[in-house]
């Protein structure tokens, strides 16, 4: 059969700018591009078997179905739970990924009379929930509160509700939202606040809580996707909220309804990865390469090239005459891990190399890479 030619066209169109992705394996490479912050993913305590715990024969390799249907379990209930308390919400509810949980959370609850506002950095699965819903949408740039302030008040909802969207950790470029005035701001104004963690979880906060809950903001946010993907090196997501959107979920969200839940076998490799953080040298580790891999930037003379950060993700930019292909074959010689990114992904002049920074990372390893992009400015 013929591949269509609309879709032959917009292939070599993706391939011409740059943009074309193919999918890769990593074995062998110094790990500095994975999420898995604190080695969670390779941690045999976090197997279900070797913690100890049963799972019911019916459900050993798959949970069979929605949870409205047999999909539910006293696993997903128990963990809903647990995750509640330790997050400070007043309830949980589990998707299977933080798209699913992002694209669920939006599209139920975004009305067509609303508004929402959102940091033009955000992921792509807050955008792709935006879209999927009726409600009129304004982005604002990014981390700029004077800017925000100019949109909602051009374009706020007179009818509807209006919502602030942000990261609570940006992916991209590791800094985080002004969430402390945000909070004040979208309180003053009766804004509903929508606080995504996926970076955030597991690494900052009391035991890897999170930022909201360090700065004691519980109850000033709408709802919190906490995702176990990257530092719990799991899989799943978690929409923390009231009770009330918990319930309103389970009836509209369409990402929760009409999908297999997750198996109890991975419910249970969540649980164990919580309580695994409460009692967890990695965070201390990971702290540890943070605080080193920034002294080491200063003793370089590279902190003009780094986007400001105190989390993981570190972004180093490069000088406009950067060759990519030098840089990627310099990288593979160095069997160095890290993402170059380059226009036209970022802006014209924000090509960066993004560098994540995990536990498990040696100071040797941080030298060097520190090294290799020394030799790039």
């Amino acid at each position: 059969m013929k591949f269509p030619e609309g879709l032959s066209r917009k292939l070599s169109l993706r391939e011409q700018e740059g943009m074309f992705r193919v999918l890769q394996t990593h074995e062998g490479l110094i790990d500095f591009f994975s999420n898995d912050y604190l080695g969670f993913a390779s941690n045999p305590n976090l197997d279900p078997e070797s913690a100890g715990e049963e799972i019911s024969p019916f459900q050993w390799n798959g949970s069979t179905g929605s949870r409205l249907i047999s999909g539910n379990s006293k696993a997903h209930e128990e963990l809903e739970s647990a995750l509640a308390k330790f997050f400070r919400a007043e309830s949980a509810l589990l998707f299977n990924s933080g798209y699913d949980a992002n694209i669920g959370l939006l599209s139920a609850v975004l009305q067509r009379q609303d508004a929402v506002f959102f940091d033009r950095l955000s992921h792509a699965s807050i955008r792709d929930g935006i879209s999927l819903s009726s409600a009129s949408s304004y982005g604002f740039e990014h981390n700029d509160l004077g800017d925000l302030k100019k949109k909602i008040s051009k374009a706020r909802s007179r009818t509807g509700q209006n919502y602030v969207i942000v990261e609570s950790v940006y992916s991209m470029d590791g800094d985080e939202a002004p969430l402390e005035q945000l909070a004040e701001y979208c309180r003053s104004e009766n804004l509903y606040l929508i606080v995504d963690e996926a970076h955030s979880t597991g690494v900052m906060g009391q035991d890897g809580s999170g930022i909201i809950t360090s700065l004691g903001l519980e109850n000033e946010v709408f709802a919190r996707i906490h995702t176990f993907g990257k530092a719990l090196g799991c899989h799943g997501a978690a929409v923390l909220g009231s009770e009330f959107l918990k319930k309103y979920l389970i009836n509209f969200a369409r990402s929760f309804i009409y999908t297999t839940a997750l198996p109890p076998r991975e419910v249970l490799r969540i649980s164990a990865a919580l309580k695994q953080l409460k009692h967890s040298e990695q965070r201390d580790r990971l702290s540890l390469n943070i605080n080193a891999f920034l002294s080491e930037i200063e003793n370089l003379n590279l902190t003009s090239n780094f986007i400001p950060s105190r989390s993981p993700i570190q972004s180093f930019l490069l000088p406009d005459s950067s060759d990519p292909e030098e840089i990627k074959k310099v990288f593979q010689e160095h069997k160095m891990g890290a993402k170059v990114i380059f226009s036209p992904t970022v802006p014209k002049g924000q090509e960066r190399i993004r560098i994540c920074i995990h536990s498990f990372n040696t100071s040797s390893e941080i030298q060097r890479i520190l090294q290799l992009l020394s030799t790039f400015v």
